[in-house]
């Protein structure tokens, strides 16, 4: 596949990059900062510079025409509501409208375990912005005609990742490494079938690949 990373200077897009084109995956990886090309080229990505917070949706789509899919894995970084929205939110579903008119189909939304509409963080909380942003993304990403899946890690880690993982509707939060991340990711592109779930999970006791087949239908 010619898979396209938003965020491709990000934590788990780092991880990311380097195990698809592993696996024989051509990525292109867009970063907002030039300074970070090289990072990114390093793990066998095609570092792009686009700075999707201040992009339009043409702007964006142009780097994702002629892919088949791409993974959202950007994020402001938290400490500014108004960048968490831009970024988180608006950024986010412009993103979306852009694949769509691009003629990319396939998209991997990675979220966090308590977006939604009940994530039931109060206004006056700081984290409200990002939970409010990612929710309203996520909702946007699932009203949509995109082949989408929602990835709703548990507290990330920079630990080790173990390739095991829990899935489930009725999880509590817990942890899980941001190289488990990067693995989901990779095996819900490679399980078509995935589209149309929203996928929570933490680590667990049961390898990535069986836990997503679960939601290949």
């Amino acid at each position: 596949m010619r898979i396209v990373i938003i965020g491709g200077h990000g934590k788990v897009a780092l991880r990311l990059a380097p195990l698809l084109t592993a696996r024989g995956h051509a990525v292109t990886s867009l970063v907002r900062n030039a300074d970070h090309t090289t990072d990114v080229a390093a793990t066998g990505a095609t570092p792009v510079v686009a700075d999707v917070e201040h992009l339009g949706i043409e702007a964006i789509a142009e780097p994702l025409a002629a892919h088949d899919a791409v993974v959202w894995t950007a994020g402001a970084g938290g400490g500014n509501p108004d960048r968490t929205y831009a970024v988180d939110r608006d950024a986010a579903i412009r993103s979306m409208e852009a694949a769509a008119a691009s003629g990319l189909d396939r998209y991997v939304m990675v979220s966090y375990f308590g977006a939604g509409p009940d994530h039931g963080v109060p206004p006056d909380h700081s984290f409200f912005a990002y939970a409010d942003a990612k929710s309203a993304a996520d909702a946007h990403l699932v009203a949509t005609d995109l082949a989408w899946t929602v990835l709703r890690p548990s507290g990330l880690t920079d630990d080790p990742g173990t390739g095991m993982i829990e899935v489930g509707e009725d999880l509590a939060p817990g942890q899980v490494s941001r190289q488990d991340v990067a693995r989901v990711a990779v095996a819900v592109l490679e399980h078509p079938g995935t589209a149309g779930s929203i996928i929570a999970f933490n680590t667990g006791d049961t390898p990535i690949d069986e836990a997503i087949a679960r939601f290949d239908q």
